[in-house]
């Protein structure tokens, strides 16, 4: 029999990081007379998220060992007609896993903050940030209801913006949180559409209430159309998820926002945001299961993502928007497997993918504050003996990124290409070519990027920028001189690499199991087996870990990963002169990538513009000359008129009324006279 968790343990876990955030964002800020010093800022921080880390860590265990669930609302807050708007936490399998990711990782990042940010100037402001971040995704995967998702994933939203625009002074960071800013409200907008159907039509905000009703959503059509309307909500819901989790053609914000500290990159754009909108699909796999319409639009929107973003990782030289785009391409990894019904899974490869992409931005800061805030990979190389500890952990998270057997990486990307071709839905062909091919440039791109850093010939001391800060991370590491040789990081950087590399390289064996073929998600995930087979054939397929991982050593996407790392090593540590070759004879394909498939200049330049000219003809010709020259001024220059003609009649002479009388009774007696005929 399952156990009921504690409701006030369960409020511990998002309000201790709010307690944090609250006390770093008030006093050890000018807001609150900076009472307290950085030490203690970053000291009550890591303590609210330590401990909402272990409270998560023990429910996760009840879930898992207990079967303990919980569902209940904590506060109402109003009640419109019939529709309840609540407070309340839903956790079993999914909800449980979530939350130690999210802290976990969060966790690290504090950690990590310590030594990346001890030089700025608002170190303070950054914990008090992050911590306010934490809150507010936990919020999102804690809720059992749709309002409470609505809340967090503006929240989440909000402190992105804050997050990538820290550095204030920056243009190009205030470029990028209000690119980000304004990319998630498209998203969101859909979003709220999708909430505002299932309200209207379900009656209900409650997950549990709305569920229950997909039978009766099932049978309705959109009003005065022949669309299904469980159709319209999926996608409705999805175009948040696009927002939110960077899904083409609502990716362009992610790259940009690079610009913020690395340690945000690895706690918004790896790990919780962006796999905010994986994680609500598959919370709202009841409703999805019901359109082959809306998995089939979600499957190839992923599949765009995935192999079209990685193309793009392959010309960056930032170290960081290597990264940036790696987790792109995964995210498309992620929504294709949501398209193929392999909702476990997409899950699966969320929280794989958020160790070793943590991880891996985590060692691009480590690489970053090594070489003196240089970022480009060009001017690297040879950093191995340098920075043991950075390159080793960077070398779990690039085999676990490309899938090597028996990586965390291997388990549940391979998963996904499996299910993918299992599916007999519209488009799963060019999702399976998509997600395979991507395996090849995954790897390619990884391996450039690790090559270039850490092996060949030194070039640290070659770099025509090195004398400025740069671009980026704004040199807040401490100054050093341009000739000075790379070194490791200290230890409160390379204990959280270390940390984030275990689960990395392990998590993956011990869990797909339970995760995908035993009860973990169980009553969190619903799937149609009968129409969406993919998940009972993967299952048939699946003899144990280790029976998978040799398996593995003789498939396609293996050997399109080992030949992806052989030519990675070939063109930039054998033949380096083949890379410049080679961009001169695709020169037009090399454009192409460089402007980022000019999707960027059509925003601006298409849409941006279209949208300026028609808010300026709205309001030149909408506003000032209908509503204000038309309807406000127009009316009282009409009374104006008519008042200066019905002025001339009141001339103050009787028999001019009389006259008036009698014109009046003449016109009135026709009147009448005519009616009588």
């Amino acid at each position: 029999m399952s156990q009921t968790l504690s409701a006030s343990t369960l409020l511990a876990v998002p309000l201790a990081p709010l307690v944090g955030s609250l006390l770093a964002g008030i006093l050890g800020t000018a807001l609150g007379g900076n009472l307290i010093g950085r030490r203690l800022t970053h000291t009550l921080t890591i303590l609210g998220v330590l401990l909402s880390f272990v409270l998560s860590a023990l429910t996760l265990q009840s879930v898992v060992s207990d079967g303990a669930r919980f569902n209940e609302t904590l506060y109402t807050w109003m009640v419109v007609g019939g529709l309840k708007m609540e407070i309340g936490f839903l956790v079993d399998g999914l909800t449980a896993m979530m939350m130690c990711v999210v802290t976990f990782v969060s966790l690290m990042v504090h950690i990590y903050t310590i030594g990346y940010m001890q030089e700025d100037a608002g170190y303070n402001r950054f914990f008090a940030y992050i911590s306010l971040f934490t809150f507010s995704m936990l919020m999102l995967v804690m809720s059992n209801n749709m309002l409470q998702l609505f809340f967090g994933w503006e929240a989440v939203g909000l402190v992105s913006y804050l997050l990538i625009g820290f550095w204030f002074n920056k243009p190009t960071a205030i470029f990028a949180n209000m690119k980000a800013f304004l990319v998630n409200r498209v998203g969101d907008f859909g979003f709220i559409l999708g909430i505002g159907l299932i309200a209207v039509y379900a009656g209900t905000l409650n997950y549990t209430e709305a569920f229950a009703k997909t039978d009766q959503l099932a049978l309705l059509n959109l009003p005065g159309t022949d669309w299904m309307l469980v159709t319209v909500i999926s996608i409705c819901l999805f175009i948040g998820a696009m927002g939110k989790s960077a899904q083409f053609p609502l990716h362009v914000w992610l790259p940009d926002s690079m610009e913020g500290p690395t340690p945000i990159s690895a706690l918004i754009h790896a790990a919780t945001m962006v796999t905010a909108g994986i994680f609500m699909v598959a919370r709202m796999s009841p409703i999805f299961e019901l359109s082959d319409t809306a998995l089939s639009f979600i499957m190839v929107i992923g599949a765009i993502t995935a192999l079209f973003m990685g193309f793009l990782g392959i010309i960056q030289n930032d170290i960081k928007r290597v990264v940036a785009y790696s987790t792109l391409s995964q995210l498309g990894y992620m929504t294709v497997a949501l398209g193929a019904s392999a909702y476990s899974v997409a899950v699966f490869h969320l929280m794989t993918h958020a160790f070793f992409k943590a991880l891996l931005f985590l060692a691009a800061g480590s690489v970053i504050m090594g070489v003196h805030h240089n970022q480009d990979i060009r001017w690297m190389g040879g950093l191995r003996k340098y920075m043991p500890i950075t390159w080793i952990t960077s070398l779990v998270g690039s085999l676990a990124l490309i899938g090597t057997p028996l990586f965390a990486g291997f388990y549940s990307k391979d998963s996904i290409i499996e299910v993918v071709r299992e599916s007999h839905l519209a488009g799963a062909s060019f999702a399976y070519f998509a997600v395979l091919a991507g395996v090849f440039v995954t790897a390619f791109y990884s391996f450039r990027l690790y090559f270039l850093v850490f092996h060949g010939k030194e070039r640290y001391d070659q770099n025509p920028d090195a004398h400025h800060d740069a671009h980026h991370d704004h040199g807040h590491h401490g100054a050093h001189a341009a000739d000075n040789k790379p070194h490791e990081s200290p230890w409160v950087v390379t204990l959280p690499l270390v940390l984030l590399a275990i689960p990395s390289a392990l998590i993956g064996y011990f869990a797909i199991e339970p995760m995908l073929f035993g009860d973990f998600f169980k009553d969190s995930i619903n799937i149609n087996l009968e129409k969406h087979p993919g998940m009972a054939e993967l299952a048939e397929m699946f003899h144990g870990p280790m029976q998978m991982a040799v398996h593995g050593l003789q498939s396609a996407p293996f050997w399109l990963a080992l030949s992806g790392v052989v030519l990675a090593y070939y063109m930039y540590m054998v033949n380096p002169a083949l890379p410049t070759a080679i961009k001169r004879v695709a020169q037009p394909i090399y454009t192409l990538l460089e402007n980022k498939y000019y999707l960027d200049w059509f925003n601006e330049n298409v849409l941006a513009r279209g949208a300026r000219g028609l808010g300026m003809g709205l309001w030149k010709v909408g506003d000032q000359a209908i509503i204000d020259g038309a309807l406000v001024n127009g009316s009282w220059k009409l009374m104006a008129w008519i008042s200066g003609l019905v002025r001339r009649l009141q001339s103050g002479f009787i028999y001019h009324y009389a006259f008036g009388m009698i014109i009046g009774i003449f016109v009135l007696m026709t009147y009448f006279v005519w009616l009588n005929k």
